[in-house]
């Protein structure tokens, strides 16, 4: 947009390979100020900077920085600046369904109050906002946001959370770490892995989280990563590792290789290539 304090970018994530979409804004508004509308999903966002004035059920709300902001689906809003410097704010739109997991009954999630304070969920959904903005992978995208909008719903809606611990959980999670090692160039989904399974999605990822520690996206870079060294190792290149081992290009590849093991695979091959007898 020509004028920098005006400024809104969509990206758009896919939850697991073939599966639907889920659209990402990033916005930083000095006067624009929304018509009245609705959406069919969730609209979930944090505000970042400012003050935002919206107009939703009758009556108006303020948003500030760490707040997260939900409304519901067709309910009719608008949004503007509630300060001089404006607003700036990332928010994501997401089925209904993905927050009803995880929770019982067949209603959707209702918030009472559209306006919450939750400093560590607002800071994941902010992590999460900015990393598939960047790079919208689309295990990355099933592992984290469904987990996080489920959290949301649990925490802050008047539905009534699903508890108690998962039986097999632990034979879950070593099948879909299995199914995912075998599969790595292009995995399954996890809603396919959970319904093979006779679970939710919820239920699986958390699982996989409860036996591995991490989220399976994670597990999976991490083994990716652990591929790749041996190719290095044997004088692979790292643009030929990566596509060889799942990674979209070599630019993820380096972004798990230092993550894992601190430098990057173009610094590492030539180190290991440096120690030959």
């Amino acid at each position: 947009m020509g004028n920098v304090r005006e400024q809104a970018r969509w990206t758009r994530a896919r939850l697991g390979r073939c599966g639907p979409v889920l659209d990402l804004l990033t916005a930083r508004f000095a006067r624009h100020e929304y018509a009245p509308h609705a959406h069919d999903e969730y609209t979930v966002g944090v505000t970042v900077g400012g003050l935002e004035v919206i107009a939703y059920r009758g009556g108006r709300i303020v948003s500030g920085p760490g707040s997260i902001v939900v409304l519901e689906p067709g309910e009719m809003h608008t949004g503007g600046p509630a300060a001089p410097e404006g607003y700036a704010y990332q928010a994501l739109y997401a089925a209904p369904a993905l927050l009803g997991d995880g929770t019982f009954g067949t209603a959707l999630p209702y918030f009472p109050d559209p306006v919450l304070h939750d400093p560590e969920l607002a800071a994941a959904l902010r992590r999460t906002h900015t990393d598939l903005s960047a790079h919208p992978d689309p295990l990355e995208a099933e592992s984290r946001l469904p987990w996080l909008l489920a959290a949301l719903a649990r925490r802050h809606s008047t539905s009534r959370a699903e508890d108690g611990a998962l039986p097999g959980a632990r034979t879950v999670a070593l099948t879909v770490r299995d199914r995912l090692a075998d599969e790595l160039l292009a995995p399954p989904s996890l809603a396919d892995l959970a319904a093979d399974l006779g679970l939710s999605r919820y239920q699986l990822l958390r699982a996989f989280r409860t036996t591995m520690g991490v989220p399976p996206y994670a597990w999976l870079a991490q083994y990716r990563v652990a591929r790749a060294r041996a190719l290095l190792d044997a004088g692979v290149r790292p643009a030929e590792a990566a596509a060889l081992v799942g990674f979209a290009d070599q630019a993820h590849l380096t972004r798990w290789f230092r993550r894992v093991l601190g430098v990057t695979p173009a610094a590492y091959r030539n180190s290991v290539q440096d120690a030959g007898c």
